[in-house]
């Protein structure tokens, strides 16, 4: 059985000791209450600051949470929010496409899919909740590095591996993508990703206006891009969906 981590064990208890008690505790107090000495709390504080987990009043030198404790948090709830949002209109999109449909954000270069409706069929499926998927090739990834400034640096910065003969990897190319995806309000990935899977994507965002993330539908390149197009009616109905998460989640224009 693995051993735990003591060093991160009492970060965690130090955490949760500010996120529990007064709104501000001394050195003294913090190590006291979790029976450590002054010097191994005030080393795991310092390194806790650095992070940005933690802060010290400049006054007093007493600590309390830090706001990048804030960001995690508001992450972890928007994409929670996001999910819920969704739940209804991305089963609609399922039945009215007959295909798959995903929900992603951005996660460590990639696109994590935080919701999967299976095709509705009764062909078996695995549910993709969980996975990663490429910024550069799919349908999500491109419409998350056209929007999100962040999701645009780490498609840049990583490296954009070709996995059909289809796939753009090229800088120049990539961003000629992208500005096409945002002429449209949608992005697609017509075999880019996987042979003979096609699919088309488009921006959700919040009620600051900031893409959060990104909806779409895949499936079998020859029945979305039946005679090599595709269908239009398919393309309408993500971004509807889409819009009508975005307005769920506050968006008034988009």
């Amino acid at each position: 059985m693995a051993r735990n981590i003591q060093s991160l064990e009492r970060a965690a208890a130090m955490l949760r000791l500010l996120a529990g008690g007064e709104r501000r505790l001394g050195l003294s107090d913090i190590a006291s209450a979790l029976g450590l000495a002054k010097g191994t709390a005030h080393g795991i504080l310092r390194t806790l600051q650095q992070e940005g987990f933690v802060e010290q009043d400049a006054a007093s030198g007493r600590y309390q949470l830090g706001a990048e404790l804030l960001r995690l948090g508001n992450s972890y709830l928007d994409v929670h929010e996001l999910r819920a949002r969704a739940l209804v209109w991305t089963d609609d999109l399922a039945r009215s496409s007959g295909e798959s449909v995903y929900l992603g954000v951005l996660h460590q270069q990639g696109v994590l899919i935080v919701h999967h409706v299976f095709r509705p069929d009764d062909s078996r499926q695995v549910l993709e909740v969980g996975a990663m998927q490429p910024l550069h090739s799919t349908a999500l990834g491109k419409v998350l590095a056209a929007y999100d400034p962040v999701a645009h640096s780490e498609a840049l910065e990583s490296e954009r591996r070709a996995f059909t003969d289809r796939t753009v990897c090229g800088p120049e190319e990539f961003e000629g993508v992208l500005d096409l995806t945002r002429a449209r309000g949608y992005a697609t990935d017509e075999e880019e990703t996987w042979e003979g899977i096609a699919s088309v994507a488009a921006p959700i965002y919040d009620r600051r206006r900031m893409p959060v993330g990104a909806v779409g539908v895949t499936g079998a390149v020859e029945r979305v891009c039946p005679d090599g197009e595709l269908r239009a009616e398919l393309i309408a109905a993500v971004r509807d969906c889409a819009r009508a998460v975005s307005r769920d989640l506050g968006a008034s224009r988009f």
